[in-house]
């Protein structure tokens, strides 16, 4: 059995995406980076199937990809002055990850430490309508932990979405994931090089 396959492009295949996130599916989609297995974070058991599926420690927490800023927002304070708002208005929407201090009262469970999160709006207007039609979108690589991430759509339906998962179809998305960088406290440190180069958030900082 393979995953089922449709384009990322159709607003009815988002649509439909965007359903199954609701029933407590996880969907395989595409990013401006790598593809992705996504869940509904408000559901743990969603969440723990998308662990499951990648065969990802809990301990290795997993980010959320969201529609914008605004959506961003409504999890933390980090994003009013600092670090944090000065990287996002910059590389917002794009391939930085900021881990941050999470508002109190979001109580998703999403491995590692239950006070931080990781936030991303991704370059890529399918992933960015699909968190504005579902909320925020638990996301890892769409692989087994440790392997390499499949770079298209049918090689994802064959891998992680075997089980029949709905895969959008995003073309190929190949490269390096995201560069991680933790802004928690108001200090700043990369996590993760990826595919913002390091020297220009260091730029940026230094402005």
């Amino acid at each position: 059995m393979t995953g089922v396959l449709r384009s990322a492009d159709d607003p009815t295949a988002v649509a439909q995406a965007a359903e199954a996130l609701a029933s407590g599916a996880v969907v395989a989609i595409p990013t401006d980076t790598v593809y992705g297995i996504a869940a509904d974070p408000s559901q743990p058991q969603a969440v723990q199937a998308l662990f499951a599926l990648k065969d990802r420690p809990e301990g290795v927490a997993v980010a959320l990809l969201l529609a914008d800023v605004d959506q961003a927002r409504q999890l933390t304070d980090a994003l009013a002055s600092g670090p944090a708002r000065r990287l996002a208005e910059r590389f917002w929407p794009g391939p930085l990850t900021l881990v941050v201090d999470r508002r109190p009262g979001v109580s998703f469970e999403l491995g590692g430490e239950a006070s931080s999160i990781g936030l991303r709006v991704p370059a890529h207007d399918a992933v960015r309508a699909l968190a504005a039609a579902a909320g925020p979108l638990a996301v890892t690589s769409a692989n087994r932990h440790g392997d390499p991430t499949p770079s298209t759509a049918a090689e994802v339906a064959r891998g992680v979405a075997a089980s029949g998962l709905l895969v959008l179809d995003g073309g190929r998305c190949a490269g390096d994931p995201s560069t991680v960088v933790d802004v928690r406290g108001g200090q700043v440190e990369v996590l993760r090089a990826g595919r913002l180069p390091v020297e220009k958030v260091y730029a940026v900082l230094a402005e």
